[in-house]
């Protein structure tokens, strides 16, 4: 056969088929055991196929280190993360440089038997640059009908029918033979779609393109109960799929397992069921079509069937299960019955005696009562959850566990808590879920006679320094799109210091959710929306006043400082360009525009930002490289030899900056850094007088008595401005200290001492974290140790311990300090080890 290269397209965020596709992207989940894509991959090799492209998106790191260079399936991988999103053919054309021969493009979500040596023989033999594999379905209305002459040339396309458009059952599937000459036809960086614009190009242009239509399986796996029915092809024969192990006959059915494992005795096996690893099943258990991932263990007498479990999960006995998909790491109890359908999302835990009603889907990480009887979905915003907070932030999937009625529920929770006629400032950041999550919440808050001032789209910093700097402000909410997750939005509410709500204020409002005790006011004394705008303008002026009153940008511009600037996208290009433009500090800046697509793949741009600020400052002998987070709270900063620092080595960096200002200004620089930090290197600061603990165990006036309050994750907030972190500000003031201290960043991290610190988190059940606490104290015995905040261990002069337990999730966190690498590594494996044990114990 002629050499073919493959691509395999791996879509988007497989939000349809959420919650199977919460913490995985959709082509790595598992058709009888394996991938999708994985099949995919298989039947390509078979051909001889030996070079494919993998076009990367949600997730990509999952499906790298799974698949890695191909080898394990005798090919040859190559991965393409493009850095946004530019449509199917958009994004074919960023893998152009692997592409220098035929290939055939795939999706790597779907299930499909097709012939592809007849597809690319077709190709061959019309000598067609592009043709596209067609197949026959009953409903054409969510897929591209093709209309084709006698030859198999392609005459017309309509994209997505209705009923009255409808005029052939032939379809596109999205497999494409393609000559490489065609990718001239697709713009480099602009989003392009091979039906809506590419396929119509060519056809203006005269290109032929040919079409085949192919007999066999295909379908697309968009959502839960498709692939429920793939699963039920599966089992019944329908798909000519490859099964894995070897295959042993009962009279009633066949099972397949993996070479090396026992068949189970005194199981009934029925139809088709498939075993993956390390599987256990008890005696008198009933398996009818099903599919059982690794590592997982069914108790006696259970019934399953037209089922899928995936990995590492435990099933009690006496259980019934029919037409059931159950995640990865989940615990289901004793006589739990599913009769009617039931998707139970990763790490749930469901007691005894539970009954599941028809159809019920059940997050991630929930834990159903014994005896509970479930009549609907068990989302975020159901009472199985105990908590709305979670680390201070309200978090959860937009539009599914954070929906307009639940974010109305929790603006009635917050404006509760207020008193009637209070004003609040409302923010968000540029993304649609978050403006739609936004007029639900502000909805609540009217409801209960408050008085909003709504910001629109504004930075979280500048809406908490106005709500700070405002006694008539009496808190405030900021909703924005979650970093590190597209899918999944965050509400952050404020108190009228600008400072995220206290424990106690948290559970206020906790408690008034889910009891629904909403302070409801009659008409007459429903709230307003006042008019943003003008107050707007005034805020933001105010802010950029008082940043130029406190920062000496003479000083900047005298020390001829230049800076080299990364604004990530984000929120701060409103104001950060305008102030260091009008300050005429010489500067560079990237990315100051707004770009929510870029922002869904930020770990990619992370990288990139980095790097290209590295060279930047490196190469134009810059003072200084910054990469401010789109949120414009968090930053990250890059030295003058161009090396990102970390972010302990950061936060010294900044300490030491003070210590001069200190032996400036011949006084004692107050400075608070949490209980946990490192303390090796505090006898260095001769002018730092440090403390320690968390702010909410201080009041207000306290706080404001301190000149720095800095975070180990290397952010601080410099307290003549603001208690809350602002790296606007936090950039300038960092420039004006090494401008008049004469000083390179890379000079005041060589100074530092290296030690060992280490922060990890394990994870405990809530009702063990006590138990493990009280080991912890009796273990430490003679050693000295405190528990002001969780219980911290002095094992030398120098070395420490410290657990701290997780106040919102079923976590301990571990800190670890030694004097150097080896002595660190000891007391970590030492202690985790311990705590696990301890875990463990009955």
């Amino acid at each position: 056969m002629k050499n073919i290269k493959a691509v395999i397209m791996t879509g988007g965020f497989g939000t349809r088929l959420q919650p199977l596709t919460y913490s995985i992207p959709k082509p790595m989940v598992p058709v009888i055991n394996k991938p999708i894509m994985e099949h995919t991959i298989k039947r390509l090799s078979s051909i001889g196929i030996k070079d494919i492209v993998i076009l990367l998106y949600f997730k990509p790191e999952i499906i790298k280190n799974y698949f890695k260079d191909g080898s394990k399936w005798g090919v040859n991988i190559n991965y393409v993360l493009p850095d946004k999103d530019f449509g199917t053919a958009g994004a074919v054309k960023q893998a152009e440089k692997f592409l220098d021969t035929t290939f055939i493009v795939v999706s790597g979500d779907v299930v499909c038997d097709f012939d592809y040596e007849r597809i690319i023989e077709f190709h061959i033999k019309n000598q067609s640059p592009l043709t596209l594999a067609l197949t026959s379905v009953e409903n054409p209305l969510q897929f591209g009908v093709v209309i084709t002459n006698n030859q198999g040339r392609i005459e017309k396309f309509v994209e997505k029918p209705t009923w009255g458009e409808v005029i052939s059952d032939t379809i596109n599937t999205g497999i494409y033979i393609i000559e490489p000459e065609i990718l001239k036809f697709i713009p480099t960086s602009e989003s392009f779609d091979f039906a809506k614009n590419l396929f119509p190009l060519l056809m203006r242009n005269g290109i032929k393109l040919m079409g085949i239509n192919m007999e066999g399986y295909w379908r697309d796996v968009g959502n839960p109960d498709s692939y429920r029915a793939v699963h039920n092809d599966i089992f019944y024969g329908r798909v000519n799929i490859e099964f894995s192990g070897k295959k042993i006959e009962y009279p009633d059915g066949v099972l397949y397992l993996p070479e090396n494992q026992q068949p189970p005795e005194g199981v009934k096996i029925i139809d088709t069921v498939v075993l993956g690893e390390n599987v256990t099943i008890e005696k008198n258990a009933i398996l009818s079509n099903v599919a059982i991932g690794d590592n997982v263990s069914i108790g006696s007498s259970c019934s399953i069937r037209n089922s899928v479990i995936w990995q590492k999960t435990a099933i009690g006995s006496n259980t019934i299960l029919d037409n059931a998909v159950i995640c990865n790491d989940c615990k289901i109890g004793s006589n739990v019955v599913a009769k009617y359908g039931l998707i139970l999302s990763e790490s749930c835990e469901v007691g005894n005696l539970t009954t599941f009603e028809q159809d019920v889907v059940v997050w991630p990480n929930k834990k159903i009562d014994a005896a509970s009887i479930v009549k609907n979905n068990v989302i975020w915003g159901s009472r199985h959850k105990n908590s709305l907070f979670e680390n201070n932030i309200i978090t959860g999937k937009s539009n599914v566990e954070i929906s307009c009625d639940i974010a109305c529920k929790i603006g009635e929770a917050f404006g509760s808590q207020l008193p009637e006629g209070s004003r609040v400032i409302v923010g968000r950041d540029y993304e649609n879920s978050p403006r739609m999550i936004k007029r639900a919440f502000v909805s609540g808050l009217l409801a209960t006679g408050i008085e909003v001032i709504d910001f629109k789209a504004t930075p979280p910093t500048l809406l908490r320094w106005s709500i700070a700097n405002d006694p008539q402000i009496a808190g405030g909410a900021y909703i924005k799109r979650a970093l590190y997750d597209p899918n999944s939005i965050e509400i952050l509410l404020f108190n009228e210091h600008g400072l995220k709500l206290s424990s106690n204020s948290s559970k206020a409002v906790d408690k008034c959710y889910f009891k629904e005790e909403f302070r409801r006011v009659e008409p007459s004394k429903i709230g307003q929306i006042i008019d943003y705008s003008i107050i707007k303008e005034e805020k933001l002026l105010n802010y950029i006043t008082a940043i130029q009153h406190l920062i000496d940008f003479k000083l900047i511009r005298d020390s001829h400082f230049r800076v080299a600037v990364d604004l990530m996208f984000g929120i701060a290009k409103d104001i950060f360009p305008y102030i260091i433009t009008q300050m005429q500090i010489e500067n560079i800046l990237l990315n100051a525009y707004s770009d929510p697509s870029k922002l869904k793949n930020i770990e990619f741009y992370e990288k990139k930002s980095l790097n290209e600020l590295s060279n930047i400052v490196k190469k134009l002998g810059f003072d200084l490289g910054i990469v401010i987070y789109p949120h414009s709270q968090r930053l990250r900063l890059i030295d003058e030899k161009g090396n990102p620092l970390d972010t302990s080595t950061a936060v010294h960096c900044i300490l030491n900056l003070m210590n001069l200002e200190g032996k400036r200004l011949s006084r004692k620089i107050k400075v608070l850094l949490p209980s946990w930090s490192a303390d090796l290197l505090d006898n260095q600061f001769e002018f730092l007088d440090i403390k320690r603990g968390r702010m909410e165990f201080f009041t207000i006036e306290q706080l404001k008595e301190f000149d720095l309050i800095a975070k180990t994750d290397g952010n601080c907030s410099f307290v003549s401005f603001s208690l809350f972190r602002d790296a606007v500000f936090s950039s300038f003031k960092i420039m004006e200290l090494l401008s008049r201290h004469k000083i390179k960043l890379s000079k005041l991290s060589s100074n530092l001492k290296n030690f060992f610190y280490r922060h990890i988190s394990i994870d405990c059940p809530q009702l063990k974290k006590g138990k493990i606490l009280k080991r912890f104290i009796e273990h430490a015995k003679d050693k000295p140790y405190s528990t002001i905040d969780g219980v911290k261990i002095n094992e030398t002069n120098t070395d420490w311990v410290m657990i701290l337990p997780d106040a919102y999730q079923e976590k301990l966190n571990l800190y670890v300090q030694a004097i150097d690498n080896k002595a660190g590594e000891v007391l970590l494996k030492h202690y985790k080890k311990l705590i696990q044990n301890w875990i463990n114990e009955n």
